[in-house]
């Protein structure tokens, strides 16, 4: 089962964007990582409470099985019932600029049923022959199909979902029997063909059905629509019918039936405490919530991920880094990424960041408010040295590394 989840992991962390980047430079050993995840931590803080105290309770990682264990809104929680969800438009009366910039976001397109899907109506038919099999995505009138051949025989069945915006590639899902299988081809930007879905067995499979795709667990069938969808699981169990695509306001704020019946009656101080702001949460707890999706430390240290393919789990790259300590607001992820924006992919962009920490000047000390020694080579562009590209065969892509570090040249990819 670990394995089905990790292989989805895989998929779900990388097709979907490249993440830009913080700031720092140096390192931890993956034995600290180890000893930070294994500590006993308290429970996640309900959305209400008050964040001076949140700031104080929450200081150490904890994995995404734990965090959903406790009370309170967390992202791919599936406690709530589909009809608490109300959707994008809701949320546009009263935050509209915010709305309107969040749909050009990848995460906003994180998923879509395969017809609505850009990279299929640019591609009529894509084809690539793999071994004995011959695999073809055609999008017609009938619908977008997914075949394999082999020889005289042949099976096929309609592509439902298309999971990521492309900016990596984007990988489908297929429903056969009435279970769900997620297809043994991707597409790849950087190939403009199809290749082997990442986790997949690279090993030629025994039959058709099989060279088709993966039966998706009910576990990974959540975890997977869970990160690229909004309300697919609720109290009600799985109900694709019933899901929003894409990552909307909901997925991350919880759901706002109650918040937006408050305010509409001006009950305006408990129409803001009905529904979750993750600005509240500590700087451990900040980045925990964004590892729902893409991966905490103890994540990563639980499925025993190692190698460049942890790379993509910026999360735990982040946790892992020396400058990130017990926790500093200064380097959580919206430090960074505005959840609500375009990615910034101008390196200059972030120096602002880095220099919230580090010093400039060579003649200034460090102190507890800027902690970080002066870099002896340059003050700008400094995510270029400190957090490097990192290569990934099996995503024909590369990956911006979260690991903030000095890289030595030479060395081995730290873990």
């Amino acid at each position: 089962m670990v394995a089905r989840i990790l292989s989805c992991v895989l998929l779900c962390g990388s097709l979907l964007t490249v993440c830009a980047v913080p700031a720092g430079t140096q390192e931890i050993s993956s034995s600290t990582s180890k000893n930070r995840a294994d500590q006993k931590v308290p429970a996640a803080p309900v959305a209400s409470e008050d964040p001076s105290r949140v700031r104080q309770t929450i200081e150490t990682p904890m994995a995404t099985a734990e965090r959903l264990e406790t009370p309170g809104w967390w992202p791919t929680k599936h406690s709530a019932p589909r009809q608490d969800f109300v959707g994008t438009a809701e949320c546009a009366r009263c935050h509209a600029t915010k709305t309107a910039t969040q749909l050009t976001t990848p995460m906003a397109h994180a998923s879509t049923p395969a017809s609505g899907s850009s990279v299929l109506s640019e591609h009529a038919r894509i084809s690539r022959k793999v071994g004995a099999y011959t695999y073809a995505v055609s999008s017609g009138r009938e619908g977008t199909i997914y075949s394999v051949s082999e020889d005289a025989k042949s099976t096929s069945e309609p592509l439902l979902w298309a999971f990521g915006v492309n900016q990596k590639g984007q990988t489908y899902v297929y429903q056969r029997n009435g279970a769900y299988y997620e297809a043994r081809m991707s597409f790849f930007k950087s190939l403009q063909d199809l290749d082997l879905t990442p986790g997949h067995d690279p090993e030629m499979p025994a039959s058709l059905e099989d060279a088709m795709g993966r039966l998706l667990e009910p576990s990974t069938l959540r975890l997977c629509f869970g990160c690229h969808t909004t309300a697919a699981t609720t109290s009600a169990g799985f109900d694709p019918s019933h899901l929003m695509p894409g990552v909307t306001c909901e997925a991350c704020h919880g759901p706002g039936a109650e918040h937006v019946a408050l305010m509409d009656d001006e009950k305006t101080e408990k129409g803001r405490l009905a529904i979750f702001n993750p600005s509240r949460l500590s700087a451990v707890a900040m980045v925990d919530f964004c590892g729902a999706c893409h991966r905490t430390l103890n994540d990563v240290v639980e499925m025993a991920t190692t190698g460049v393919e942890n790379v993509r789990f910026q999360p735990y790259r982040l946790e892992s880094s020396r400058c990130w300590g017990d926790g500093d607001a200064r380097l959580t992820c919206i430090a960074c990424h505005d959840p609500h924006q375009q990615l910034v992919r101008e390196a200059g962009t972030y120096d602002g960041k880095c220099l919230a920490c580090h010093v400039v000047e060579l003649a200034k000390k460090t102190s507890d408010d800027h902690p970080g020694k002066r870099c002896p080579v340059a003050k700008e562009n400094c995510v270029t040295c400190h957090m490097p590209r990192v290569d990934l065969p099996n995503m024909h892509a590369p990956f911006t590394d979260h690991r903030i570090r000095i890289v030595k040249r030479g060395a081995p990819y730290p873990n």
